[in-house]
């Protein structure tokens, strides 16, 4: 059987004609094919990426008849194509297999070429909001958005919901075509520190980018803060030096959070979002009014003011409002297209309410991280409730050192605390909750439940109408994760089935 060398350049162009399709999975892999050899989708570490598996994959590509295969020297030493390949094979050999998997999926799908804007939005918390925050205003704009993110992956006449925020390399290049394809012109794209660091969006042009806030997440993933920060900070930083910015990119970062500082201080093209000060290159808001019903804002940017209302509750969604409009003025949007934002009211399982025919005060909230608790319940605390009650857990097999601060967050600011399960995994939800627990010291009264459905009949059983219930943690997710199993859970059935109002 006979093994030719070629080069990426020549698979390129065999891409963009379609001649042959693209796989990464040698259980899927076809004849004909061009099947990329990729490393685990593990943390990026000195000495690269790990290809350790990868030789058997590719093995396994070659005999089901793949035509033409990308893989690193090491990988395509360790196989002895010649004596296993059932045909003649096409062999090129990249350093980077993920960013040549970027070139042919642009190449493939068109999308190096493609007219749809592509908007990454990036950050511990506040990604999902801020993406359909963008929408609304993009629609006043004019324009047609689709919206890539942990809800949902939806554009003109396609809707579904998502199984990662950021999806894999081939199927975000898919589903920006599809995008053209239907009519949209801007993608709102959520950017996960996994997708960035695993290059997931190889092969793709940022139009702009968002930077909503840093804080603990991740660190059984990344090796610390610092390694968190740098990843996230490549879709700010110009491709000529190693980031993912495309030439002229819009992009807009928060100035009060200190990592956004850093982003901001090392950039003169990136526009600031403050609701602590203005500046040349800052919009700046001020909270004049905040309490059950929403927030009123005024603006100034630019020698310009206007005031904002908006039916979204906590300083934490005052500074989603802030970073929709400053990446709205940097990519050009009109200032009227901001009224949008006046009747926008809320995403799914982002601090949502759910009516019920008991007036009692109830929201559902996708805070999972120290930080992101520790806003949603001072956004509840400055609506002035008398009292909140919050239901929360700590997801297993994930940073076990941020359980505590959990803990902490809620005691600090919850009136009661119930303590429960999240998505346990293959970790004993007890064991979790004990993770927990030296945080909830210096709370004023604590309930333990390990069955959330029984948790948050307890919190149910103890609000009153004046009062906040928080129910934490899984926010829009329809499901509970027990074990490697996930069994249908949603905190939003369970408290409309509690209180009658299904």
């Amino acid at each position: 059987m006979s093994v030719t060398m070629t080069g990426l350049e020549y698979l390129v162009p065999l891409a963009g004609d379609r001649a042959a399709s693209i796989s990464t999975h040698s259980g899927k892999a076809g004849k004909g094919d061009i099947f990329v050899s990729l490393p685990k989708a593990a943390p990026l570490r000195p000495g690269g990426p790990d290809y350790t598996g990868a030789a058997a994959y590719l093995a396994d590509a070659v005999r089901a008849g793949v035509s033409y295969v990308v893989c690193t020297r090491a990988v395509f030493d360790a196989v002895r194509v010649r004596e296993i390949a059932p045909g003649a094979i096409g062999v090129a050999l990249v350093e980077d297999t993920r960013a040549a998997l970027g070139e042919l999926a642009a190449a493939y799908y068109g999308t190096g070429r493609s007219k749809v804007a592509i908007v990454g939005i990036t950050g511990t918390n506040g990604k999902t909001t801020s993406a359909y925050l963008l929408e609304a205003v993009a629609k006043a704009a004019g324009k047609t958005p689709g919206v890539i993110g942990t809800v949902e992956y939806r554009w003109p006449g396609h809707e579904e919901a998502s199984p990662l925020t950021t999806p894999d390399c081939l199927a975000l290049h898919s589903m920006v075509a599809s995008m053209q394809g239907a009519g949209a012109d801007i993608a709102l794209m959520e950017v996960s520190s996994h997708a960035i660091d695993q290059n997931r969006i190889a092969g793709l042009a940022f139009a702009g980018a968002l930077f909503t806030n840093l804080s603990q997440d991740h660190l059984d993933y990344h090796r610390d803060m610092e390694d968190y920060f740098a990843t996230k900070a490549r879709l700010f930083t110009g491709r000529e030096n190693g980031g993912l910015a495309a030439p002229g990119a819009a992009l807009a970062v928060y100035v009060d959070d200190p990592y956004g500082e850093r982003l901001f201080a090392a950039n003169d093209a990136i526009l600031g979002f403050s609701l602590k000060r203005g500046g040349e290159r800052i919009v700046q808001g001020t909270i004049l009014e905040q309490g059950r019903d929403g927030l009123r804002l005024q603006m100034a940017y630019g020698g310009d003011a206007w005031d904002l209302h908006s039916p979204l509750v906590g300083e934490f969604n005052a500074a989603n409002l802030m970073g929709a409009q400053a990446m709205s003025l940097a990519l050009g949007f009109g200032r009227s297209a901001l009224r949008a934002l006046e009747t926008f009211s809320g995403v799914p399982g982002r601090l949502e309410r759910i009516a019920n025919p008991c007036g009692l005060s109830v929201f559902v909230d996708y805070a999972h991280t120290p930080d992101a608790l520790q806003k949603a319940l001072q956004a509840l605390r400055g609506a002035k409730f008398e009292r909140v009650v919050t239901v929360f857990g700590c997801g297993g097999n994930r940073d076990r050192t941020k359980r505590p601060l959990m803990g902490e967050a809620a005691a600090a600011l919850s009136d009661v605390v119930v303590l429960t399960s999240d998505n346990p995994r293959r970790e004993e939800p007890l064991a979790i909750m004990a993770d927990v627990r030296p945080g909830l010291a210096g709370a004023r009264r604590v309930i333990e439940e390990a069955d959330r459905k029984k948790a948050i009949a307890a919190a149910l059983d103890i609000v009153k109408p004046g009062d906040a219930l928080l129910i934490a943690g899984k926010g829009h997710e329809p499901y509970q994760i027990i074990g490697d199993t996930r069994y249908p859970f949603s905190d939003q059935r369970v408290v409309r089935e509690l209180l009658g109002c299904t």
